[in-house]
């Protein structure tokens, strides 16, 4: 019987980091402006910082953090909720021209028996959504298939958000 073979070479550093004390990328991240671009780091805030999640569940999957290590929105102050959520909007308000979703999922993960790959750094998921996105592909063969490359959806989204002067904070 012959196989066909689905090549993600991309996961081997998820896969192969599960279960393993990392430290914080979010952290690294932001620790260093001068590579925003390589990091896929889109946007710095006062309190936050967006930037595209490396592992992605569909295109323009982004992470909205704290600037600060912080694991849980008890920890988290006011002035860095209310930002957070603003990002969400704004995310919204440049994905949607970029990549026309028909939807999104936002949501956040508390704990690593709650899908958290990152408990120890809080952050919000922002994905798109497109009618039918869910084909046998995840269904059958836990495969994301991705259909833009993140720089190229990068460059695109700096671009939209300079247009629009976002984020709006």
């Amino acid at each position: 019987m012959d196989r066909n073979n689905l090549w993600a070479p991309w996961r081997v550093p998820y896969i192969q980091g599960l279960g393993q004390k990392s430290p914080c990328f979010l952290c690294d991240y932001i620790r260093m402006p001068s590579q925003d671009r390589e990091n896929f780091l889109l946007w710095r805030t006062a309190h936050s910082v967006v930037v595209f999640n490396r592992f992605p569940y569909n295109n323009g999957h982004l992470l909205i953090a704290p600037l600060r290590h912080i694991a849980t929105l008890d920890q988290a102050n006011s002035d860095e909720l209310h930002e957070m959520m603003i990002l969400v909007r704004d995310c919204q308000k440049v994905l949607t021209p970029a990549i026309r979703p028909n939807g999104f999922n936002v949501g956040m993960n508390f704990g690593r028996c709650a899908g958290a790959g990152l408990p120890e750094h809080m952050h919000i998921h922002v994905v798109p959504r497109w009618d039918g996105d869910t084909n046998f592909m995840s269904v059958c063969s836990d495969t994301d298939v991705i259909s833009q490359s993140m720089i190229e959806l990068y460059d695109q989204l700096i671009d939209l958000s300079r247009q629009r002067h976002l984020p709006d904070v």
